[in-house]
């Protein structure tokens, strides 16, 4: 299952029971796949959410490896993809006091700086947009004119932003493929679990692929969106493409110019 995740990983079964296991030989592997499991109990302790239950990390080779018990996937209708938007906006009535996070993450093998800014456009540009952005183009050539336009973005943020939220509590990562519809619901994997605003979730539900609008009907049954998302979708997607960049190449170059281009 390497393609749907940023690890080399499978699922393994003996045909009576099944696990889901990632493998990683990074020098700091076995901290990444720590703070994954603690992200997951907090998704699961504050907002009551279903996580796949956590087996262990543990030494493998020249690597660790972590293991969650594998869960039975069922095909999508209507109701599963409501039932997502449902999940997601759980997760959202748990309101923090800052964004951020007492512990930093990781976003796959991105190291997340969480520490608390005083309101969510500084956040977003000092602990996600400006970090990538540096990861990005010291992993690769980016092109001059993209750099200049995500600098530009930067200084121009506060007043593209809309208004204040109150810190919800995030997923980090809540693109499709990280909700797994089940026949009790959806279970929540791969998190970069941290506090900051809504609109980051609900824009990366399709950062890869489309998703039906019953996933937001489904989110707004519990929580309303503010009508001003929809002109601030690609606004919260940047940061994941500079992201992808920063890990995966620069396949990702034009996805990253096109959510600039409505501000630019």
């Amino acid at each position: 299952m390497a393609d749907f995740a940023s690890h080399p990983a499978a699922v393994l079964s003996d045909g009576a029971y099944a696990v889901f296991a990632k493998f990683s030989n990074a020098a700091n592997g076995q901290e990444q796949f720590e703070i994954e499991l603690q992200g997951l109990r907090l998704l699961a302790n504050l907002a009551g959410v279903l996580i796949p239950t956590p087996i262990d990390v543990a030494p493998a080779g020249e690597g660790c490896i972590l293991v969650l018990e594998g869960v039975q996937e069922i095909t999508r209708g209507p109701r599963q993809w409501r039932d997502i938007g449902r999940t997601l906006a759980r997760i959202h009535q748990v309101k923090g006091e800052h964004c951020g996070l007492e512990t930093d993450g990781y976003f796959g093998p991105i190291f997340q700086d969480n520490r608390p800014q005083p309101d969510w456009p500084s956040f977003y540009i000092e602990r996600r947009l400006r970090p990538t952005l540096e990861a990005a183009a010291t992993a690769w050539t980016l092109p001059p004119a993209l750099i200049r336009q995500v600098e530009a973005l930067m200084v121009r943020l506060p007043a593209l932003c809309g208004p204040e939220p109150t810190p919800a509590l995030l997923h980090g990562d809540a693109q499709r493929n990280n909700f797994i519809s089940t026949e009790n619901g959806p279970v929540v994997i791969d998190p970069a679990v941290h506090y900051g605003h809504p609109e980051m979730d609900l824009a990366a539900l399709d950062y890869w692929q489309p998703v039906p609008d019953e996933v937001f009907e489904g989110y707004q049954e519990i929580l309303p969106i503010d009508p001003g998302f929809w002109e601030r979708r690609a606004l919260w997607k940047i940061w994941a493409y500079l992201a992808a960049i920063a890990v995966e190449g620069l396949d990702y170059v034009d996805k990253l110019t096109q959510a600039l281009a409505p501000y630019v």
